[in-house]
């Protein structure tokens, strides 16, 4: 009974959170992650409207990006580039797996922005559940940057990237 009662709980808490589709992913996110901010699906972010941010480094988005992000970066990342943005605008922000574009969703609500989201597993994510993405020059690519070998792993579509040239 209490085995039962245990894994309806922790059943339960991940239900009330934003998920993967990968059990063993979520674990990973669940304690790489604060959870500081509010956080988004992959289905439900590309059902919207919203203005995608990429916190990763110019190298990773010349691979692959989706369509239409814009560029912030993560080392360099300056908030002030962001002036033509309205503070109410739904913002949904990634990375490769969610913890850069974490940090850069409290940046960007410490710097006053009102409707900031974290999608949850990032680009990896989204090429898993079959989503495009395209590369500098807009046109669609399989080839997204894995980051490392390491992190890698969390990414099962694709053509993974290391050091493009």
């Amino acid at each position: 009974m209490r085995l039962l009662f245990s894994s309806v709980f922790v059943l339960q808490f991940f239900l009330a959170e934003a998920q993967t589709q990968n059990g063993a992913f979520n674990l990973t996110l669940k304690a790489l992650l604060s959870h500081s901010v509010k956080e988004v699906t992959v289905p439900t972010a590309a059902a919207t409207d919203a203005l995608f941010i990429d916190a990763r480094e110019w190298n990773e988005y010349a691979v692959s990006h989706i369509k239409d992000a814009l560029f912030v970066g993560y080392e360099n990342f300056r908030h002030d580039s962001l002036t033509s943005i309205k503070k109410d605008q739904k913002i949904i922000v990634y990375c490769s797996v969610g913890y850069r574009s974490e940090k850069i969703s409290e940046k960007l609500i410490t710097a006053g922005f009102t409707n900031v989201s974290n999608l949850v597993g990032g680009i990896f994510e989204w090429v898993n559940q079959g989503h495009e993405i395209v590369d500098k020059n807009g046109a669609a690519t399989e080839n997204i940057h894995a980051y490392s070998k390491t992190w890698s792993m969390w990414l099962t579509k694709g053509n993974k990237i290391y050091n493009p040239k």
